[in-house]
């Protein structure tokens, strides 16, 4: 996928939480729910993340410098890990606080049907920019199921944007339970139990983040089709006989780095090791654009 698509879901996420932010703001000031407060919050945060995301894609893509002769691709994993962060921090810390506060002094909600409304609007604002991150991600998914593309994906920012825009849907159900219980019943403790439960879906969704943009950053190897890709195109030189070991990283969702030892015949002249070496490099590239950088030793095959 490229980061045009990637950059067109980050993009649509901001408009629709910009949008549904405003309503829910304004949906709580007319009825008073805390429910509706924690949603207020948790589009703000993420209002702030798809910024973040936004910085990330641009920052990743700077030239490499003296200081930086890898380039900076891995800024797209930390922008995508300080989201995670912050939707800890900010979207579930408020919404437990806000909870919290609602179960110890209870507060009547006040035109339920204002909040109902709002509510839906933002149902319908939110599955605009879910469906388009779910558009972006089909481009690869490649008949993967969901979790699973979730735990292999190296584009950390679709990432966020999939499990936030889901996050933000659910959230907006148990505040719809919520607000409508209370609205039954009178009871406004059922507005507190759906702010708390945000909460905890909100806390949810921010380790789930947090652990697979960490595996990121740390360094994740090529998936095996793409490590097999180049191991078929150094073996398919007739100069090289075998890869001794291969190792991969990717440095960005679109940049990985190539490290392997190759044998060669004893006696092989240099000028035929080196001339096979610049063509398996070029196999490489040609079979998986994505391998940026590509570093390989010539060993002697013995025995």
């Amino acid at each position: 996928m490229s980061g045009g698509e990637s950059r067109g879901a980050v993009l649509a996420a901001l408009a629709a939480n910009v949008g549904i932010a405003v309503a829910k703001f304004v949906g709580f000031v007319i009825t008073g729910s805390g429910a509706l407060l924690a949603e207020t919050a948790h589009s703000v945060a993420d209002c702030g993340n798809q910024v973040l995301l936004l910085l990330g894609q641009r920052r990743s893509g700077r030239s490499a410098d003296a200081r930086h002769p890898f380039g900076h691709a891995r800024e797209n994993f930390f922008f995508a890990f300080l989201v995670a962060v912050i939707l800890f921090t900010l979207g579930a810390g408020f919404a437990a606080r806000e909870g919290y506060d609602k179960l110890r002094h209870p507060h009547e909600v006040e035109s339920a049907a204002v909040a109902i409304g709002i509510l839906l609007a933002a149902m319908g604002l939110e599955s605009f920019s879910l469906r388009t991150a779910v558009r972006a991600a089909n481009l690869t998914r490649a008949g993967r199921g969901w979790w699973r593309f979730i735990r292999e994906t190296k584009a950390a920012d679709l990432n966020v944007i999939l499990l936030e825009d889901t996050a933000a849907l659910l959230g907006l159900v148990l505040a719809f339970i919520g607000v409508t219980m209370t609205a039954i019943t009178g009871d406004s403790a059922w507005d507190a139990a759906g702010t708390l439960a945000i909460a905890a879906l909100l806390g949810a969704i921010a380790v789930v983040l947090a652990i697979e943009t960490k595996s990121l950053l740390i360094g994740e190897a090529a998936s095996p089709e793409e490590t097999e890709t180049i191991r078929r195109a150094i073996t398919s030189i007739a100069a090289i006989h075998d890869v001794v070991h291969l190792k991969t990283e990717h440095r960005g969702p679109d940049e990985i780095l190539v490290a392997a030892k190759v044998a060669v015949a004893p006696g092989t002249p240099s000028d035929v090791v080196a001339r096979a070496i610049d063509e398996a490099e070029a196999r490489i590239r040609a079979a998986l654009p994505s391998a940026r950088y590509i570093f390989i030793e010539p060993d002697v095959r013995r025995g």
